[in-house]
């Protein structure tokens, strides 16, 4: 397997971890690499050496054409053939690039699950002014109290030389995401049979251009966010609003919570850590969305390494609005016949339960790519020490903006057999970015007016 403990300017990992809780601002001569040996992002321009990633080049253009509502985002890559697929039968052969749960997976379900291995593409990409905003970042950001927030950095990757699991994290909680987004998708939790229903949720984020300005009073504010359940009728009209705080152990997640059936507002002090997620059936945690958010008190963050990873990359044939859900979602698993593998250098980190802190997960290996800090990957382990469940991310470039988000979030319970698949937009309306949002439109008193009976 190849995994580098050295990071960028050669120092090992477990020297710097502590020191990084303090100072984690990088000279003028590593930010300068930004661009050169470095992408924007901080990720090795080059490919490796067996000629199998290639090098960056600046990912896919914008394009104002991306996007056509027929079929959803162009497949750039839509003539590629599978160079091979990966089985339980041949899963030993591949060992080296696979993490313990996709391994696990293959084992699960020998007959029906599989990964397509198709030619890698670096197709990630983001605005200019992010660009600019990651190299200001690399000179200003710090971790602050025992890494549990930032300071001094502006809402996009704020650590774009990482040196220790911590920043790498936070990269994946920062990475910019828009202004401002309205986003509906679909979610299915199929039992054991394979018989499912959709729900379907709007959300909407206003992401907080104060943030980590420790000038303005509300720079602890990451996000504004309100999730709206449009179906089923059971659970239509339940609307959550959150405040996404930065530091949430200083100042705990905000939420509140419109309940139909109550037609009132109320605080929820309990949408974080593994409390369960948003009509999962108890299938993911909330701290599972978006593969990790909230929090990370509850853990020690180890920086394992770099390695070269098959992960779900590209994914425009899932996403495809040609595909209906009945089309995706199978029993134990989505179909993995829609799905797209590439190998990927990511940054593996590792998340050890802290003693004396209490949550579903003991262990959590998370897989963040290096091109755009999102986890593509994630294994979970229980308390007692066991392998439970594998997060999988199904990414596309929205070249149209651009920039690197899921078309699909996965979580398989790997003792139990069943999943929930969120984030699925194939039979859902167009994402809006750049809307007119303003923090006003994210308050309690807002939240009740727009309650629906």
């Amino acid at each position: 397997m190849f995994r580098s403990e050295l990071l960028h300017g050669g120092l090992l990992v477990a020297t710097l971890l502590a020191a990084s809780l303090a100072h984690a601002q990088v000279g003028a001569d590593q930010a300068a690499r930004l661009g050169r040996d470095l992408t924007p992002l901080g990720a090795e321009k080059a490919g490796n050496a067996a000629g199998t990633i290639p090098a960056w080049d600046g990912g896919l253009a914008r394009r104002a054409d991306a996007f056509d509502p027929a079929v959803g985002y162009r497949d750039p890559y839509a003539v590629d053939q599978p160079l091979f697929t990966i089985s339980h039968a041949n899963a030993a052969q591949y060992k080296e690039h696979l993490s313990a749960g996709q391994l696990a997976m293959l084992k699960r379900y020998p007959d029906t699950w599989t990964l397509p291995v198709y030619p890698s593409h670096r197709s990630a990409s983001y605005p200019d002014k992010v660009y600019a905003a990651i190299k200001a970042n690399a000179g200003s950001a710090k971790l602050i109290e025992s890494g549990n927030g930032i300071a001094d950095f502006k809402v996009a990757t704020p650590f774009p030389i990482p040196q220790s699991g911590l920043e790498v994290l936070w990269n994946h909680l920062v990475r910019y995401r828009g202004d401002s987004v309205k986003r509906y998708y679909a979610q299915a939790v199929p039992q054991a049979a394979g018989d499912y229903f959709i729900t379907r949720i709007e959300d909407l984020f206003l992401f907080n251009q104060d943030a980590g300005d420790s000038s303005k009073a509300n720079s602890n504010i990451l996000f504004y966010f309100r999730q709206s359940v449009l179906a089923p009728a059971r659970l239509a009209g339940t609307e959550l609003l959150v405040h996404e705080t930065v530091n949430q152990v200083k100042e705990p997640r905000l939420a509140w919570l419109y309940a139909t059936g109550q037609r009132r507002v109320r605080r929820t002090p309990n949408v974080a850590y593994d409390s369960p997620g948003t009509a999962s059936e108890g299938m993911r945690t909330t701290d599972n969305f978006d593969m990790f958010s909230g929090a990370p008190d509850k853990y020690d963050w180890q920086l394992v390494g770099k390695q070269e990873l098959y992960v779900p990359y590209n994914s425009y044939r899932f996403a495809a609005k040609t595909n209906k859900y009945s089309d995706i979602v199978q029993r134990g698993h989505v179909n993995p016949d829609l799905l797209r593998y590439e190998l990927h250098r990511v940054w593996h980190v590792r998340a050890t339960l802290k003693a004396g802190q209490r949550h579903q997960y003991k262990q959590r290996d998370l897989y963040f790519d290096e091109d755009s800090y999102q986890i593509l990957v994630a294994d979970h382990y229980d308390n007692r020490d066991m392998l439970w469940r594998l997060g999988e991310s199904y990414t596309i470039n929205l070249y149209d903006q651009p920039l690197v988000w899921t078309r699909g979030d996965a979580v398989y319970d790997l003792i139990g057999g069943r999943y929930v698949i969120g984030i699925m937009s194939n039979e859902e309306p167009a994402d809006q970015f750049g809307i007119a949002l303003k923090p006003s439109d994210f308050t309690p008193a807002q939240l009740r007016r727009d309650g629906r009976r």
